[in-house]
């Protein structure tokens, strides 16, 4: 396994990662093993890494309770106790409990997870889970990590008779005090109080002789000394002697409790280290979470198929700016192996590499990485670099030089096992011979199998990229409208570097840029043109999909609330349906009850003419009161028709609708008409002049109408006109309404359905179309639905 250069993880920036790692970590168990992260080419040890990392991720996503503090690092306490004869303080033995607890917490979460989480479930081999120990610390020791009173029966003793000392010691002294203070030997706000370990009180200096005793100190002004009186000298001794009593006795139990750890510590040193690997894979997890990290698919052959994959030291620094970062997707194959990678300046390419690097070796590195769960990974034995300005002072090589000793090493150690990375490649010296050097290095180290990603501006190496098997170029996307970078991959083209188009933004002068193109070439001066033309291209048509897109969602949202209006219209008119028959039937019955009761009347009257007549008036009656209503017909008056030419101001009627209203303008053959609110332009031989008397008349014979029912209109007007069959001079005033009724109700796309055959009326139709104002533009319908057979008309904004 060969890493190249050395400082790779300084140049990828792998190191700021392990420092993210590290802020993960609780302990230094954690952090110890954040530094041992190492490149494997073992796909079984990466496989298990990436799958404990992933359970990991997967527990904290959940919100499960687990062991979260208390990960100590114990080592220095078991080293410390190895040596006969020693022990461990309280505070170390509350250290190594506190440890031990956390210990059992994730053994005993582990055991009761096994099945969900059976990767980290294999660790706890590593752990002989015998509690003995904690059983005795917490045997000696309470929770705040002091020797309980009732360790040994000795200590119980001697810390009774401690208190009991003390208690008298007080009482004693406090009866003292009192007495001085009465006597005005001692200050007035004074109390008692501790000086050297043995109790004393505060007396004024100028009466220290007046009580016997022993001074242990005085304040900072001289005024006062603090006695310790005769009378108390014997009990301090007393209480003094007990501490060195207890001190001893708890440095045996510590001592005891020190000699039973130390039969347990290759246990112990065992259990941290799992202790250790666990706060480790939980860092990686917690880590992964904040940067969107997955486990990949891990593939045995060589590919390499990555969706939406992003830098992670970028996107966290974007997202502190509040700004987006662009994912974007790779592809290697054996047929892709070494892909070029061109473009503008700042449009992406060493990000681009520096990406694709950085999450190879995260991966290689047990870590999951920010790309989609469905991407795909392999395992290289080799990872080569080349990044950045490597000039070195000390051996007098050049930036260029250092480059070349690079490529040196690249060509020599190469193999199908290899992956390398190369930036701004063969620049450094005269275009003309580092483009042609660059292009020798590329053709071996494709001949080698290795697989790679570098980034150029040479055109040599776009073209070597085209036709060579093994090598694929890819292009850094550019708006070329606006010329800002889009920072999207496209794998299968060369990019432009859009040199001359941002000269020009920038404000180069026309006279250097036409002198630039001349010095290039016509040729490659057309070559990126046709990139640009390509690019420009495709910019539109993905554009284009975009709308299309929203358009398919909306038609699919329009045909989803029309399929639940249908289901809904059905269900009614079903429930209509049935209340009809079931009050046709009622009505039946009481008809033929009717009728049956009017024939028995008519018998028991023995057909008496008088009867019989008044029962026939009855069941006529009947009949008429179960007649359905019948509609009243409005009365529409004839409206006169004047002579003259049609004026603005002048009332008219169009001659195929028969619709009323005012005309506004006229402009040339064409009037502008006012028909209520609506307003609308037609051709003047469409109209009528009508006689302002007539139409007064009209309105009061048909109150408060406009003469346009846009209602109604609305609810029986068709978008699609359906024009197959019918002769050419029938077209006209069918075409002409049809349009028209659109425009005035607000249509925005109708559909004229003349079908195919020998394009007679499609050629009519489109040619009415033409001299239409209304008319914003026609085309053929999609090749589904009726493609040359149907004309879509798109009608201009009211």
């Amino acid at each position: 396994m060969k890493i190249y250069p050395a400082n790779l993880e300084q140049k990828i920036n792998f190191d700021k990662i392990k420092d993210l790692i590290k802020e993960s970590c609780t302990s230094t168990l954690g952090t110890d093993f954040v530094q041992k992260i190492t490149f494997s080419k073992d796909i079984r040890l990466i496989q298990r890494l990436l799958d404990q990392t992933e359970e990991f991720r997967q527990l904290l996503a959940s919100g499960e309770m687990f062991p979260s503090s208390n990960f100590i690092n114990i080592h220095p306490y078991l080293d410390k106790a190895r040596v006969e004869g020693t022990f461990l303080y309280e505070d170390e033995f509350h250290e190594v409990r506190l440890g031990l607890t956390t210990l059992a917490g994730c053994v005993d979460f582990f055991k009761s997870h096994e099945e969900e989480y059976p990767h980290l479930f294999e660790l706890l081999g590593m752990v002989n889970d015998d509690r003995t120990l904690i059983r005795a610390i917490e045997r000696v020791m309470d929770e705040k990590g002091k020797i309980k009173n009732n360790a040994t029966p000795e200590l119980n003793m001697i810390r009774n008779q401690l208190i009991y000392e003390e208690n008298r010691l007080r009482k004693v002294l406090e009866g003292i005090f009192r007495t001085a203070k009465a006597q005005g030997l001692t200050p007035d706000d004074a109390a008692i109080t501790i000086r050297g370990g043995r109790m004393v009180m505060p007396v004024l200096a100028e009466y220290k002789r007046r009580i016997k005793g022993f001074i242990h100190d005085e304040s900072a002004t001289g005024q006062t000394v603090f006695m310790e009186p005769a009378e108390v000298l014997d009990i301090n001794n007393e209480i003094k002697d007990l501490i060195y009593m207890e001190r001893r006795e708890i440095q045996k139990i510590l001592t005891l409790l020190t000699d039973t750890l130390r039969g347990f510590i290759p246990d112990l040193k065992r259990a941290f280290h799992f202790l250790g690997l666990i706060d480790f894979i939980r860092a990686k997890a917690k880590f992964a979470l904040k940067i969107g990290g997955n486990k990949p698919i891990i593939e045995k052959q060589k590919i390499l198929n990555w969706e939406n994959a992003r830098h992670p030291l970028l996107e966290l620094s974007l997202k502190l700016q509040k700004k987006p970062l662009v994912p974007i997707n790779v592809s290697l194959d054996h047929n892709r192996r070494i892909l070029v990678i061109s473009g503008p300046n700042a449009g992406g390419k060493s990000v681009t590499l520096k990406t694709v690097a950085l999450l190879q070796y995260m991966f290689q590195c047990g870590l999951l990485i920010p790309v989609e769960p469905s991407s795909t990974c392999c395992v290289f034995d080799q990872f080569f670099i080349d990044i950045g300005d490597e000039q070195n002072l000390e051996n007098d090589l050049s930036t260029y030089s250092s480059h070349l000793m690079n490529m040196k090493y690249f060509t020599l150690l190469a193999n199908k096992r290899t992956i390398f990375f190369i930036d701004e490649f063969g620049t450094g010296t005269e275009p003309q011979f580092g483009g042609a050097i660059a292009e020798g290095i590329l053709i071996e180290l494709n001949k080698s199998g290795a697989f790679g990603i570098v980034t150029t501006h040479y055109g040599n190496l776009k073209q070597l990229a085209s036709k060579s098997h093994g090598l694929v170029n890819g292009a850094m996307r550019y708006d070329v409208e606006h010329l800002e970078p889009l920072y999207q991959l496209e794998i299968g083209k060369p990019g432009s570097s859009f040199a001359f188009e941002i000269a020009r933004k920038i404000g180069i002068s026309d006279e250097i840029i036409l002198h630039a193109k001349a010095q290039v070439g016509e040729t490659r001066v057309n070559y990126d043109k046709l990139l640009l033309k390509l690019e420009s291209e495709k910019n539109k048509y993905q554009q284009l999909l975009v709308e299309n897109e929203k358009k398919e969602h909306i038609l699919s949202r329009r045909m989803e609330e029309y399929k639940d209006l249908k289901a809904i219209l059905d269900t009614k008119k079903k429930e209509i349906i049935n209340e009809a028959k079931i009050q046709a039937n009622a009505l039946l019955e009481e008809t033929n009850k009717k009728i049956e009761n009017t024939i028995r009347e008519i018998k028991e009257h023995k057909a008496d003419k008088e009867a019989t007549k008044q029962l026939r008036k009855s069941l006529e009656s009947h009949k008429t009161s179960i007649q359905p209503e019948k509609r009243k017909e409005k009365k529409v008056q004839e409206v006169k028709v004047i002579e003259g030419e049609i004026m603005p101001g002048d009332h008219v009627r169009l001659k195929d609708n028969g619709t009323i209203a005012e005309v506004i303008a006229i402009q040339q053959k064409t009037a502008e008409i006012s028909i209520g609110d609506l307003k609308s332009k037609v051709k003047i031989e469409r109209l009528e002049k009508i006689s302002a008397t007539a139409l007064k008349k009209e309105k009061k014979a048909i109150p408060r109408s406009t003469g346009y029912d846009t209602t109604g209109k609305m609810m029986d007007f068709s978008t699609n006109l359906d024009l197959r069959g019918k002769r050419g001079e029938e077209i006209l005033p069918l075409l002409q309404n049809f349009i028209d009724e659109g425009y005035m109700l607000g249509m925005k796309d109708l559909r004229v359905i003349h079908g195919k055959g020998d394009g007679i009326l499609r050629d009519l139709t489109r040619n009415m179309l033409r001299h239409m104002t209304m008319v914003r533009g026609f085309a053929d319908e999609h090749v589904e639905r009726g493609g040359a057979g149907v004309t879509l008309v798109a009608l201009k904004d009211n």
